[in-house]
């Protein structure tokens, strides 16, 4: 192709033969090689090697740049991240673990101390809560925190993805003005708005252009330490979402909704690689949905749900055979290579004694049933004595598989506590006139437990594990502390 010499006059175009000029020939050009997936293009043109070629030409870009991979460059190399496993390498001691563990702080010791030291490298780590509860706040902070020498930081820059609203810069300005940490560091230690990367995506196209392209580079380049993506779910809303709206057919909204998952799969793995790969901290922040839930009890004290009607069992033998009995362990897939007369009568299935219906026995098995199943991964849900409402976080259980941790952040008027109940005007924040109340749980983690849902009632059990109650305050966020210091 032409205009691929004018970009690289010294890329060795003979080392692939007619693979360019058939390329070129069939219309595509240097900016396709570069922003297209090599495979799509092997598939549309028949052509070999193709992804051989994109990866020859992103490589020979990245030299003429000054930013090449360590082979090709004089450019130091990232420090080995402990998460990145290579063949051949022995497995680390929990002494080499501890040693090498490395995390950003929240800049307040009792948000620290509920996440195991702060927000972890090497991993992606999620931040969901409805509208308001404070996800941005939590993310501007770490902007700031990576700035800062060890523990606290990194000494590292951020890249921060928006495709929402822009960086709030005022903000930032304010939180390093105002809060009391910065003030006791050297000139030269305080953070910068200088060492904040940011730009906004607006459609899933140009975000993964950004990730897969231009991200990568300005990592190495940089050496950053935190990338921040606000928020992951709002481009595949909006992408995925419309398009649902627009067919009628089960079979196209099946095939979008498959199309959505290998996308968020190939999210996932991306940012697992870049992670491992420079040993930075990935943090995302997801929108939530309201859930209605289907067990009484969950979401309401005082009015239950009505009970899920019975799936019949005739419609269900084949689809969980571990149920119901035994069936024949051959393949369903050898029976299509057989005449019809030789297809064998699966036998029938063995009930369980203690269920002699089989409807029953169906039945009896909630963990079958999302609603169960939800309360592990979404934050909302696992505690039947909580009055709050239901919500799930955005991209479903998909994403929730190619995430390390999940922090949820609650708001709650400010006359009620964690549980749901009123409280008085002189108990905990409830003295306050106004406003709103807001806590963090931990729903997974790679280096914290899970907050126990029964304890932080009113945001005063903070040391057995409970939920934190925190507030948004012009230096960033802090935990709501008691007299007693708790």
């Amino acid at each position: 192709m032409t205009d691929l010499l004018r970009v690289l006059p010294d890329f060795p175009v003979k080392q692939f033969g007619g693979l360019i000029s058939a390329l070129e020939s069939r219309g595509y050009t240097t900016a396709d090689l570069l922003t297209l997936n090599p495979a799509e293009i092997e598939t549309r043109t028949k052509l070999p090697n193709v992804k051989r070629l994109c990866d020859a030409i992103l490589n020979a870009l990245h030299a003429d740049l000054g930013v090449a991979n360590d082979v090709q460059s004089n450019i130091e190399p990232p420090p080995p991240s402990p998460h990145h496993h290579e063949t051949g390498h022995l497995r680390h001691t929990a002494d080499t673990l501890s040693s090498q563990w490395s995390t950003i702080s929240t800049l307040d010791p009792h948000l620290d101390l509920a996440l195991g030291g702060g927000i972890p490298t090497g991993h992606i780590t999620e931040i969901t809560g409805e509208s308001a509860a404070g996800k941005t706040q939590f993310l501007l902070t770490l902007l700031l925190a990576v700035q800062l020498p060890p523990p606290h930081g990194l000494s590292r820059p951020a890249l921060y993805i928006s495709t929402e609203a822009p960086l709030s810069t005022r903000r930032l300005s304010q939180m390093i003005t105002e809060n009391p940490m910065f003030s006791t560091l050297p000139r030269s230690a305080r953070p910068t708005l200088d060492k904040i990367i940011s730009t906004t995506t607006p459609d899933l196209e140009s975000q993964d252009h950004i990730l897969t392209y231009q991200a990568p580079v300005e990592i190495a380049r940089r050496n950053i330490g935190l990338l921040i993506i606000d928020s992951v779910a709002a481009n595949y809303r909006a992408e995925f979402e419309r398009s649902t709206t627009t067919t009628t057919t089960n079979s196209n909204i099946s095939s979008n909704m498959g199309a959505r998952t290998n996308e968020l799969i190939k999210l996932g793995m991306h940012l697992k690689d870049l992670a491992e790969r420079y040993n930075l901290a990935v943090v995302v922040s997801n929108q939530v949905a309201d859930r209605f839930s289907n067990f009484p009890g969950i979401g309401s004290k005082t009015t239950p749900a009505p009970n899920p009607p019975k799936t019949p069992a005739s419609s269900l033998k084949a689809t969980f055979p571990h149920v119901l009995g035994k069936q024949s362990q051959e393949s369903p897939l050898a029976s299509r290579s057989k005449p019809v007369g030789e297809i064998p009568i699966p036998p029938q299935p063995q009930l369980n004694p203690e269920f002699p219906d089989a409807e029953a026995e169906i039945n009896a098995h909630p963990a079958l049933s999302l609603d169960h199943q939800q309360k592990w991964f979404t934050g909302w849900g696992d505690n039947l004595a909580l009055d709050y409402p239901l919500k799930t976080p955005s991209l479903g259980l998909v994403w929730s598989t190619q995430i390390s941790g999940r922090i949820a952040l609650f708001r709650r008027p400010v006359d009620y506590g964690w549980d749901g109940d009123q409280v008085g005007a002189g108990e905990g924040m409830g003295a306050r006139r106004g406003g709103w109340r807001r806590w963090m749980k931990v729903v997974w983690g790679v280096n914290a437990p899970a907050s126990d849902v029964a304890e932080g009632r009113g945001g005063k059990n903070k040391k057995k594990g409970g939920p934190v109650e925190f507030e948004v305050w012009k230096g960033g966020v802090r935990a709501v502390v008691d007299a007693e210091g708790e």
